[in-house]
């Protein structure tokens, strides 16, 4: 059981949750009522993942994975509620 967070781990899952970022789009029409809760759930996995790169910048290596994880969660949440459409597998979770 691997118990540390690595920097070739971190750099994987920064990958990973920038690459999400960058594919994301949103998927409700401006006039739906949704719409502001996929704003709300983007403005808030671009803050964790900016926090991410702060923490890791500092060498803290903990906090920097746990908010690269509070990103790609409210990414993943958007994707299952449908407020966010995204094809790639291997970066959101499909319900």
């Amino acid at each position: 059981m691997e118990r540390e967070i690595t920097e070739e781990k971190l750099k994987k899952y920064f990958e990973i949750t920038k690459q999400a970022l960058e594919n994301l789009e949103i998927a409700v029409h401006e006039k739906s009522l949704l719409y502001s809760v996929a704003k709300d759930f983007l403005t808030m996995a671009k803050s964790y993942y900016s926090d991410a790169i702060y923490y890791y910048e500092k060498g803290d290596y903990v906090t920097a994975f746990a908010a690269l994880n509070y990103a790609h969660g409210f990414i993943d949440a958007g994707v299952r509620l449908g407020v966010f459409k995204g094809e790639d597998n291997r970066l959101f979770a499909f319900g």
